[in-house]
């Protein structure tokens, strides 16, 4: 037999590297998206003011962000960034985008078990936000919003917040840190867990209340997420989410 001919040594062979970033890889990869997400967003308002004429300075791109134009164009075009540093990170693996980021259409059961979830949870911290004498949304935002309404920035603002910002958020955190933490020592339940957290991090405008049901809203999506082992789900339901939210807050009340 050849294996034991030492003539004719028996083939080895090198088990291909894994197609997916790991712990660190996944961390710091994570970071690199996340600047280019802010870069994508202060780029837009930075050529806002340019085209305006006014001076490149702190005090011309903080009046300019606080318009509800230039910041729902800002959070627009922080997804083309966002989707380029992600496809950058997955070319150098060498793997497939799409089953990367697991973008496989969901079932109509998985998309009302998830709506469903997602509703009671809402509904749980609605309840907990009028017991407590709270407003349902931070302030900031209904005047964001109302505003955009009054000076015709509404469907700009609906679409920026219902479905450029859901999808950059989510192929960041139940995309590309999920995926690769899930395959790390972290496995799927501390994935869902820092994943959650980071998303969360992400919404630090708001305070530590909000931040309570933003982190909540990030389990339930990261649960998701694995039982439907699809994004597109984890977007559809963030995207529900949104459009809810700003909806109600434009036209029907605070």
């Amino acid at each position: 037999m050849d294996s034991l001919n030492p003539d004719n040594p028996p083939l080895t062979v090198t088990p291909a590297p894994p197609r997916v970033w790991l712990f660190w890889g996944t961390a710091l990869w994570g970071l690199f998206i996340f600047v280019a997400m802010f870069v994508g967003q202060i780029g837009a308002v930075v050529l806002l003011a340019a085209l305006r004429g006014l001076p490149m300075d702190l005090a011309s791109v903080q009046g300019i962000g606080h318009e509800p134009q230039a910041l729902a164009l800002s959070v627009i075009m922080g997804l083309p960034a966002t989707l380029l540093a992600v496809w950058l990170a997955i070319a150098i693996k060498k793997a497939s985008f799409v089953d990367y980021l697991a973008l496989h259409w969901p079932s109509w059961k998985q998309l009302l078990f998830g709506a469903v979830g997602l509703i009671l949870i809402v509904v749980v911290w609605e309840t907990m936000s009028r017991a407590l004498g709270r407003e349902a949304t931070p302030g900031f935002m209904t005047d964001l919003l109302k505003s955009g309404r009054d000076k015709g920035a509404a469907l700009l603002l609906l679409f920026a917040f219902s479905v450029a910002a859901p999808m950059s958020e989510e192929i960041l955190a139940r995309g590309f840190l999920f995926r690769g933490w899930s395959a790390s020592f972290l496995r799927v339940p501390g994935a869902i867990l820092l994943s959650s957290l980071v998303w969360t991090v992400v919404h630090l405008q708001y305070d530590i209340y909000f931040l309570a049901e933003v982190f909540t809203i990030g389990l339930w999506f990261g649960y998701m997420r694995h039982r439907a082992n699809s994004l597109w789900l984890t977007i559809a339901l963030h995207a529900m989410n949104n459009l809810t939210a700003v909806v109600l807050t434009m036209w029907l009340g605070s």
